[in-house]
């Protein structure tokens, strides 16, 4: 048999931590960092590798809010906040994992828990697995199975918990640890379960009757106060029974081969170094592995003889610094490796070669500034690896482990390059090989899935113009910028003594405890929710439920200005170069649904409501004797919606040139366009959208101020008024049960793995996936379409107009006065038409001497 060890990471750090921290001294290397945690984190799971000696190995940790939290606000509400020192060390700690060979796992939306129950539901399922669980945490008890038992860890040694030892101790079976927990509830979770009855009543009543439907299903025969208690918490008891219950679907690959146990790596022992854990290296007589990679460092190439290769560029930091360390590349049989200064003299990058690359974009942005030119015959596998929907991040690094192949953490020797040289160079080359080898599997995987198409008339293409609008850039103003931050600074100081007036104190307004006490103490605004130990909160749903009393609009205001201050005003003009622009990252690969984002800075998150916000657009400037263009989608997901749902009254709205939520008004409360009321067009608006994401009632209520009645009667009305939609809705649902998946129109897959849960809430998250996904990412994949074919007909006209930043729908050009008539009818004209919808596509141009005259 084979045996597999999951891991609760987040318990065992936790454990590991508050083992010496109540000691009142907390270790810390000679740089002050805090080590405790990690250091008994390293010595348990080397305890844990020799005691279990497995063959597989993972471990899982926790990664913010989860589903529940969406159930239910208060769940874990109470808990102690942690540590700033245990917080520091969590992602050393999971580095360290890594580097011993133990593939770590931490996903969106879900607990450790549940992680790890997905995994021992895979293992019940092979014949050659068994598990053993190790935690302290008593909720993993319900995965005990014929297969998998829970090494439960105590102070100073642990309980090896099987079916048989679990039944000597509860008298229940295993998978009954739920319906524990539902009667009984648990306070470290604040699963609230039945008020009054403990441990020793709910394992009575489990014995008795077997199970928390059981109990109800005889609750004529529970006497006392104990069915009075039963009765009265009902809801409470399965509300508690779902929160308590370990999800095992979570949507991640559960191929068990793909955990085995490899051993430690080099770079573990330059993390022991780092964190000077000089007496683990002794006292397990570690020693660096030798792996041998013959390369040879070049001045200058030519492979136009080659019919392929790879290359991989290494670089320290954002590209856009220019902060570039070399190019390796690899032919099938020979390594090379070329540093920055000489990149020039190779002859690589303009030749008939096949040449495959990990994020092509950076390549094309790099060789831009470096004056080099270049052909089209790139492939990127970190475009194909995004579109195989594997979990991708900037460097090729993460790719590599997930097909067991590390490197050193190159961002780390980066810190003392002159003595890290040959490692760094040999991991770059370590990179290209890699590339080269896989390039071909993943290709293979692409046609399969019907994707190859998608990759090369949209997601390559539009790489090379996401990197002429990274290099080009945008110019702004720092003067403009500085008047605004000056301005802006007077608006908050004024701001500041009204709230100081109001609150008859001086106070951190942006301190939460502070502002909590000032509002809900001092001032006794009533707190519109439960307190919890003396904790207010000060978040913006609760402030807008207090907006009433001035003070509170004062200070939501504030904060606006502080943000804007903070993030935009000061923010903005640290990002500007030397050039006077600012070169954002366009990130191609980040959303499951193929939309573009914008880091470092986001450009795409600049305000569009607030004054000062959309004020701040008038820093962004055209080129010399130049102006800049918007042009904007009408609408677009709405359109493609009304194509893909093929709902004939929906389609004749758009047609009819109204526009649509005056339409959709018209149409649901059946009057003329001169009855629609601002309100009628609203609330018409409210569930164009909503529709789209899948909205319930309950969310239509909360939006629009009603009740849930009036609510749910306004969608089962505009459902009946576009028949068709109801009906597409049905079966894309139906479709990505059967399926697991779902597509846009151009092909692009988004698994679904939630669709298929049995807990109500994660399959209603999937069901509102599946819904969106495909409007959402045909929209994506209209306007990348429309990019590539803009930018190649500019190319095309010799014009110098240039595509300089994409947010959402909305495309800026960069158009010489001389052209900007020829630009616009260019850009009207191909947005309008690359792709035919049953509706029209519109587009609304516009232009000004800066981004906000534009918008």
């Amino acid at each position: 048999m084979k045996k597999a060890v999951l891991i609760d990471g987040n318990n065992l750090l936790f454990r590991s931590f508050y083992a010496t921290a109540y000691s009142g001294s907390i270790l810390r290397n000679s740089k002050g960092f805090p080590t405790n945690a990690l250091f008994g984190f390293i010595n348990m799971l080397n305890k844990i590798i020799k005691e279990e000696n497995p063959s597989y190995m993972m471990i899982a940790f926790d990664k913010g809010k989860t589903f529940r939290h969406e159930k239910y606000k208060n769940y874990k509400e109470g808990r102690s906040e942690t540590p700033k020192e245990l917080k520091d060390q969590f992602p050393v700690a999971k580095k360290l994992a890594a580097a011993m060979g133990i593939k770590c796992f931490e996903i969106d939306n879900y607990e450790a828990d549940d992680i790890i129950g997905t995994f021992a539901k895979e293992v019940d399922k092979n014949e050659e697995f068994i598990a053993t669980i190790i935690s302290s945490d008593k909720d993993l008890l319900q995965l005990i199975s014929d297969d998998c038992c829970v090494k439960l860890l105590k102070s100073n040694d642990y309980i090896m918990m099987n079916k048989e030892t679990f039944f000597s101790t509860y008298g229940i079976t295993p998978e009954k640890m739920v319906d524990l927990k539902a009667l009984m509830g648990d306070s470290s979770d604040n699963i609230p379960g039945v008020k009054g009855i403990g441990e020793k009543t709910a394992l009575s009543l489990l014995q008795k009757y077997g199970s928390l439907n059981g109990i109800y299903e005889n609750i004529e025969d529970v006497k006392g106060t104990t069915k009075e208690k039963l009765e009265n918490d009902k809801d409470n008891a399965y509300f508690s029974y779902e929160l308590a219950t370990i999800y095992k679907d979570v949507p991640i690959d559960t191929d068990l081969n793909k955990i085995k146990y490899n051993g430690i790596t080099n770079e573990y022992i330059s993390i022991l170094e780092e964190y000077e854990f000089y007496s683990i290296i002794k006292k397990e007589n570690i020693e660096r592995k030798e792996e041998k990679l013959e390369y040879n460092i070049i001045t200058d190439l030519d492979l136009s003889d080659k019919n392929e290769y790879s290359l991989y560029l290494e670089t320290c930091g954002s590209y856009h610094d220019k902060r570039i360390i070399g190019l390796a590349l690899y032919d099938g049989t020979n390594a090379y490796f070329v540093e920055k200064e000489n990149i020039k003299n190779i002859k690589i990058f303009n030749n008939s070669s096949k040449k495959y690359t990990y994020d092509l974009k950076k390549l094309l942005v790099t060789l831009k500034y470096l004056n080099i030119n270049f052909d089209k015959n790139f492939e990127d596998i970190m475009l194909i690896s995004y579109l195989l929907n594997y979990n991708i991040k900037d460097d090729i690094e993460n790719l590599m482990n997930i097909f067991n192949e590390s490197v050193s953490d190159t961002s780390k020797l980066y810190k003392d390059y002159e003595n890290n040289k040959d490692e760094i160079i040999a991991n770059a080359v370590k990179k290209a090989v890699f590339i080269y080898n896989k390039k071909d599997s993943i290709l293979e995987e692409l046609k399969n899935k019907d994707m190859l198409e998608l990759y090369e008339k949209i997601e390559l293409p539009v790489s090379y113009v996401l990197a002429d609008m990274e290099y080009t850039g945008i110019n702004v103003s720092k003067e403009i910028l500085n008047d605004m931050k000056e301005e802006i600074q007077i608006k908050l100081d004024i701001l500041s003594n009204e709230i100081y007036n109001m609150a008859g104190c001086e106070f951190n307004i942006l301190s939460p405890k502070q502002l909590g006490k000032i509002l809900f103490e001092k001032l006794e605004i009533p707190y519109p929710k439960r307190i919890k130990d003396n904790n207010y909160s000060t978040s913006i749903d609760i402030l807008n439920k207090v907006k009433d009393y001035p003070i509170v609009n004062k200070v939501l205001d504030y904060r606006t200005l502080s943000k804007l201050y903070s993030n935009y005003s000061v923010g903005l003009i640290d990002s500007i170069k030397e050039d006077g622009k600012i070169h954002t990252t366009f990130n191609q690969t980040l959303t499951r649904t193929g939309r573009l984002s914008s880091t470092n800075p986001n450009l795409q998150n600049i305000p569009a409501r607030e004054e000062y916000g959309r004020l701040v657009r008038k820093a962004f400037l055209p080129s010399k004797n130049s102006v800049l263009i918007s042009s904007d989608y009408s609408q677009i997901e709405l359109r493609v919606f009304a194509h893909m749902s093929n709902a004939e009254n929906l389609i004749s709205a758009f047609k009819s040139g109204l526009d649509i939520h005056t339409k959709t008004a018209m149409d649901i409360y059946h009057v003329d366009k001169i009855h629609v009321t601002p309100l009628m067009r609203r609330n018409a608006k409210a569930v164009n959208f909503g529709i789209l994401y899948g909205i319930s009632s309950f969310g239509l209520s909360e939006d629009l101020g009603i009740n849930v009645y009036e609510a749910k009667k306004f969608i089962d009305d505009y459902l009946n008024t576009y028949p068709g939609i109801k009906d597409y809705m049905n079966k894309e649902i139906a479709e990505a049960k059967e399926k697991g998946y779902v597509k846009t129109l151009f092909g692009r897959v988004r698994v679904i793995d939630e669709i298929k849960s049995n807990n109500f809430m994660i399959r209603q998250q999937g069901e509102r996936m599946a819904l969106n996904t495909p409007i959402q990412g045909t929209s994506a994949d209209i306007l990348k379409k429309a990019m590539v074919e803009i930018y190649e007909k500019f190319n095309e006209l010799n014009l110098k107009s240039k595509i300089i930043l994409q947010v959402h729908d909305e495309l800026i050009i960069d158009a010489p006065y001389e052209e900007k008539e020829i630009a616009k009818k260019v850009i009207k004209d191909i947005m309008e038409n690359t792709y035919k919808l049953n509706v029209p596509l519109e587009v609304s141009i516009s232009e000004g001497n800066n981004w906000y005259e534009a918008k």
